[in-house]
């Protein structure tokens, strides 16, 4: 199995979720929830980075290891990168950054994307999607679509309908063409340590802040993202109040 290491990033004071990390789901905050799937992936060490003491606190008292990280840190890749540093990780480990959002998260996607990274050595990070099978979520801005080359790595991220389908939807405005290469963004990401110190010091891109989508920086300065086709959708991640009823639900079952 590829050898890798997981980092948690867990921000306290999300916009639509304050304290999110530590929402209660079945008598544990979701931050050590994450932890519990992250674990089952296999990884040589799993960390939890949060810039808040309350949610350092929880990750303590449950047994498993937390980085208090800085404040000013502008997302989730930036406070990676810093647990990298202070670690001391060799530029050529393979580091997992799963979302603290995501108690559902599969531990076989977790190994899939660090599998990915190490069978494509000429890439600085990897990710993976999922085909479309609606045209509702093609056309969600909250979805985010990737497009491929013929490599399998990333030509670009977007949260409008790409590729757009100029021809087929005028003839089919109701569904999406099956043969359409579309598909959904995964935010889970796979990144060599060496690279998450390059990246911190990379200029933001435009099309990243227009877009709110930080991997775009990696693409704008030049470097490849390899992405991992994977059949299934992920479990729903939590970033409203609905999500997590949603996802405490089925803890219940």
């Amino acid at each position: 199995m590829t050898p890798f290491k997981i980092v948690i990033p867990a921000r306290h004071d999300s916009t639509r979720l304050p304290g999110k990390p530590l929402a209660d789901i079945a008598g544990k905050p979701m931050v050590v929830r994450v932890v519990e799937q992250a674990l089952g992936a296999g990884a040589e060490e799993v960390w939890v980075a949060t810039d808040h003491e309350e949610v350092a606190r929880a990750v303590e008292a449950a047994g498993y290891p937390v980085l208090l990280t800085s404040a000013a840190h502008a997302s989730g890749t930036d406070r990676i990168a810093e647990v990298a540093m202070r670690l001391g990780w060799a530029d050529d480990t393979i580091v997992v950054n799963v979302q603290g959002d995501e108690p559902l998260i599969a531990p076989e996607l977790i190994r899939e994307v660090a599998h990915e990274l190490a069978t494509h050595t000429s890439a600085a990070m990897a990710t993976a999607c999922h085909p479309f099978h609606d045209l509702a979520s093609m056309f969600n801005p909250n979805v985010v679509k990737v497009v491929l080359d013929r490599a399998g790595f990333a030509l670009y991220f977007s949260r409008a309908p790409i590729p757009y389908g100029r021809d087929a939807f005028l003839s089919m405005p109701s569904r999406l063409p099956t043969e359409m290469p579309a598909y959904r963004h995964i935010g889970l990401y796979a990144y060599w340590a060496g690279f998450l110190r390059l990246y911190t010091g990379l200029t933001p891109a435009p099309i990243e802040q227009f877009e709110a989508l930080e991997q775009l920086r990696a693409l704008w300065h030049g470097h490849r993202i390899a992405v991992a086709i994977t059949a299934h959708a992920p479990a729903r991640g939590v970033d409203t109040p609905e999500d997590l009823a949603w996802v405490r639900a089925q803890f219940q079952t």
